[in-house]
Formats: C-alpha cells, sequence, structure tokens
C-alpha cells in the first residue's frame, strides 16, 4: 500500500531542494544493515513501555533478534523521526522479522497469540 505523501508541485523549489537530502542516512543504513544480517531486529527508544513489553515477550518466547534503541523521549527525536519517515511505521517499537517490519508490540503480540510468530520465524 502506498502512502499519501505531497506532491512536488505543491512544494516550493527552494523546499524542494531542502526535501532531497536525506535525513540520519547513517541510522536507516544501520538498521538495513541489521535487517538483512539478523532474522529479527526491533528499533526501540528508552522510557517508552512498549518497546520494554516486546523486548521481554520476545524474551519470553526464547527468540534471538538485534535491538537498535535510540534514545529517549529527550534525545535523538531527529534519528527516530527519519527512521519513521523511512518506514512508514509511526510508533515503537518497529519490529523486523525475516526482512520484513510486521508492525509494533500489538502486532508482535496478536502473531504470538495466534501462532503466527512460529510460522514467521520459519520462513
Amino acid at each position: 500500500m502506498a502512502r499519501d505523501i505531497l506532491l512536488a508541485q505543491h512544494i516550493q523549489a527552494a523546499a524542494q531542494d531542502q526535501i532531497g537530502i536525506p535525513a540520519h542516512q547513517e541510522t536507516i543504513d544501520e538498521i538495513k544493515a541489521a535487517v538483512a544480517s539478523n532474522k529479527v531486529v526491533m528499533v526501540s527508544m528508552s522510557q517508552n513501555p512498549y518497546p520494554k513489553k516486546a523486548r521481554k515477550l520476545l524474551e519470553q518466547n526464547d527468540i534471538v533478534f538485534c535491538e537498535l534503541s535510540y534514545g529517549s523521549y529527550f534525545s535523538c527525536w531527529q534519528q527516530r523521526l527519519a527512521v519513521k519517515m523511512w518506514s512508514g511505521w509511526a510508533t515503537l517499537p518497529m519490529i523486523f522479522i525475516n526482512g520484513e517490519l510486521i508492525g509494533g508490540y500489538q502486532e508482535l503480540a496478536d502473531s504470538v497469540a495466534n501462532n503466527a510468530l512460529t510460522e514467521l520465524l520459519a520462513n
């Protein structure tokens, strides 16, 4: 499903120049590399209860995962914003399994509850 984005014809030329500059590309590259080399990746942040819940759920199910954490509510917000814009997923955590974004904590919990996580990990 494609996201609705502001069309170039509705953006002033000076602003278009800034839009083309990738923000925090090194953060996105770090996530891409982790997703490419790990079966399960969680992008998280401190102080948010949902990454903590997701971490606990993964650990309870003996699932090995790579976690990349970007600051707290008081730091690294620009990096998290760049990741959210790149992925299209507005909240943390972001859970990737076999290179695909499955969603956040609730999607992970749902996949555990309906035994879909085992199937996802087997692929």
